[in-house]
């Protein structure tokens, strides 16, 4: 009999390959999604029909304990990715950003814990470090929360940890540095550039020094794939990203090569952040995650960058290269 896996934030970026894939290896997989009265699944909605057929959709909010709860019966193992994601908008609203990321997580953790899950993965960010302080970052670096998004995540991964040590919940935390590929939204600087550079006489960004860690998707999916499965990452977090860095200006420059128009590059500052809360440097100590489950990034920058520029091609109509999303 196939497992049977809840993945939360389905309907998300990363949470849309990781149900893909399940699928694809033959799990059984039940598909949480924030409600809304046009029923619409986000990202799932863009998943191959055959793919699409298989997963099961669960309409309800990661603040309601006791839907969460119902969504979790019968199910093995859990994939926690739902949050509230976006840095600015952490900035408007932590406490809607505090009361679905911490408490979401404890919802979750708790009817893991009382419905006896075999697993549970969370996902992490990189954001919780903040400007490193030591390059490349590992998992003993200081948790530094740049934004009440990054605290949030930083609560949420402390919860997690505690109830490994106090109820012997089986709870693995993957942190991964910047994900990218298709089906990011706009709010993400990858597509922001992408899309601009496709239909812009000019690309524009906020601050172009800072320095990213950038894993594409197929990767950082294999790392929660390989995390459930490994008895040692139990209780403890595991970084995910390649261990090369590059500027945002630098990056910006590379996408639009790739992209195939020349086009400038502007900073543009109605999109640079606060200062203080800008993080600077980001770079992945990667040899846990190596050494716990077995994972190494294989998908490269340029080759992930060529095929997250055929997918916004094929999907213009999704982005408005004119507007600040976040």
């Amino acid at each position: 009999m196939s497992t049977q896996a809840l993945v939360t934030g389905a309907a998300g970026f990363i949470a849309s390959h990781l149900v893909e894939a399940l699928v694809r290896q033959g799990t059984r997989v039940r598909a949480f999604v924030r409600y809304n009265s046009a029923h619409r699944a986000g990202n799932l909605e863009l998943l191959p029909p055959e793919v699409r057929a298989e997963v099961e959709l669960f309409f309800g909010d990661l603040r309601d304990p006791d839907a969460v709860a119902q969504a979790m019966r019968g199910v093995e193992q859990v994939y926690h990715l739902g949050a509230v994601i976006t840095i600015p908008y952490s900035y408007q609203h932590p406490r809607e950003v505090v009361a679905v990321n911490v408490g979401g997580t404890l919802n979750v953790l708790s009817a893991a814990r009382d419905l006896g899950v075999t697993g549970v993965t969370i996902a992490s960010t990189s954001e919780v470090y903040g400007t490193a302080q030591v390059e490349p970052i590992n998992e003993a670096h200081p948790l530094h929360p740049q934004s009440p998004y990054a605290a949030s995540k930083v609560a949420a991964d402390a919860l997690a940890i505690s109830f490994h040590a106090a109820y012997g919940l089986p709870v693995r935390i993957v942190r991964p540095f910047n994900t990218f590929g298709p089906r990011q939204s706009a709010r993400a600087v990858i597509p922001t550039i992408i899309s601009q550079a496709l239909t812009r006489d000019a690309v524009r960004l906020g601050a172009l020094h800072p320095t990213r860690d950038l894993t594409f998707v197929s990767d950082t999916v294999r790392g929660f794939l390989l995390a459930m499965e490994s008895e040692a990452a139990i209780g403890r977090p595991v970084n995910l990203g390649t261990g090369r860095s590059i500027t945002i200006g630098d990056l910006a420059r590379l996408a639009i090569k790739l992209a195939g128009r020349e086009v400038p590059l502007v900073s543009d500052a109605a999109r640079v952040r606060p200062e203080t809360s800008e993080v600077l440097r980001l770079r992945a100590d990667n040899s846990l995650a190596r050494d716990l489950i077995g994972w190494q990034p294989q998908v490269t920058l340029e080759e992930g960058l060529r095929q997250t520029i055929a997918w916004v091609r094929e999907h213009l109509h999704l982005f408005d290269p004119e507007r600040y999303a976040y």
